[in-house]
């Protein structure tokens, strides 16, 4: 769609990926956000996966996990060799990928940092993440997203 593009869908484009764009409007500061947004795309929660910036021992790094969840810091640690993660300053954040929050993607972003992807996405046939800003969500496959983030897996939601 003319006037949506973003350096992850830039970056989705150049590299041939097969993908969707989804607009959807939904205020930033609604409560729940991520569940908002599944209803505003008809789809179902567990499809749709949010963008966290975190430290693991000082390093950033990216977690993608469903919307329906928590993040679990403790086994985003482990997947990663870290003894402990923390959710990054949001400045930092912004900073380090170039998006604002509401509209983090885990592609395209202005530093590549090392990515997790919670492992429930390996079981659908394709997932939802932000596309670069507020309002626009890709939809891909779990395994494009891991090939062009160099993403590893894991289980990272609170049980």
């Amino acid at each position: 769609m003319a006037g949506q593009g973003t350096p992850a869908t830039a970056l989705l484009v150049k590299r041939g990926i097969e993908h969707r764009t989804h607009p959807y409007r939904v205020a930033p500061d609604a409560p729940n956000y991520g569940a908002l947004v599944a209803v505003a795309l008809g789809v179902a929660p567990e499809r749709v996966f949010k963008s966290l910036v975190t430290a693991v021992d000082g390093a950033l790094t990216v977690a993608v996990v469903p919307v329906t969840g928590e993040l679990d810091l403790k086994a985003l640690a482990a997947a990663v060799g870290g003894k402990r993660a923390v959710l990054a300053d949001r400045e930092v954040a912004e900073r380090a990928t170039g998006y604002v929050r509401g509209g983090i993607s885990p592609l395209g972003q202005r530093r590549r940092l090392p990515t997790v992807l919670d492992e429930s996405a390996l079981d659908l046939p394709t997932i939802y993440v932000s596309a670069g800003r507020r309002g626009l969500q890709v939809e891909l496959t779990a395994a494009d997203l891991m090939a062009l983030t160099g993403a590893r897996t894991a289980s990272l939601q609170t049980r």
